[in-house]
Order: C-alpha cells, then structure tokens, then sequence
C-alpha cells in the first residue's frame, strides 16, 4: 500500500504559480486539481505522465479523512474495483497532474484571481471542488 506520490515537475510548478497568487497550498490545490480529473471526459488509462521530478505528497495530506471517498470516485471514474496500490500512487497521481493542467487553463482564464475562479465554477455549476 502507498502512502507517498510524486507528482511530475509541471505539476510542482503548476502549484507553485497558483499557490504565490492564491495562498493555495499543495495540498488543497491537489484536491482541486483531482476534482477536475474526474470530471474530464477523456479515459485516465489515455493519460500517461512517468516524471517523478516534483512534489512529495502524503496519502494522508492528500486525502485525509476521506480516502475512502477518493478511492470510490476513482473507482467509479474507471467503472471497476482497484486495489490500494492502483489507487495510491498509480491513479492518484495520474489524475493529480492531469488535473493540475486543467486546473492552470482554469485559473488563468479567472485572470489568476482565486475569488473570480470560484466564482466561475459555482457559476458553471462545477459543485465537485
């Protein structure tokens, strides 16, 4: 079982510029930046990403108390059970810098503004972050 990932540098990266601008930390923006993975309509196994050049992340960090609901969404994204191991690192991770992607096209079209980035995505009905 895995209780540490590393996400890859862009995804480091990514969190750095939005955290300076936001005072975001990485492990809330990892939670957002999941979200939105999820939401993606394009399959996860399409996405591949091996660098493991950026940030160390704690399973308990990440996911804290609702691991189990993390690893159920996962699930559910995939439309099959996976065991631990898949779930922490292997699609956590996956999702993490996929969704750290979506995450940086988001928040620059907010302008880099954390207020009007959630303004849009309550406007946009986006009620999964």
């Amino acid at each position: 079982m895995g209780f540490r990932l590393k996400t890859s540098k862009k995804t480091k990266e990514i969190f750095e510029e939005i955290g300076k601008s936001s005072n975001l930390k990485p492990f809330a923006l990892s939670k957002i930046a999941v979200s939105l993975s999820l939401k993606d309509k394009t399959s996860i196994d399409d996405y591949e990403n091996n660098d493991i050049d950026g940030l160390e992340l704690q399973r308990s960090t990440v996911t804290g108390e609702f691991d189990a609901i993390f690893k159920a969404l996962i699930e559910v994204n995939l439309n099959r059970n996976i065991d631990d191991d898949e779930y922490y690192p292997h699609y956590m991770k996956l999702h993490m810098d996929r969704g750290a992607e979506l995450l940086l096209n988001r928040y620059k079209y907010s302008g880099g503004n954390l207020e009007k980035f959630l303004r849009n995505a309550l406007n946009k009905g986006d009620a999964n972050l």
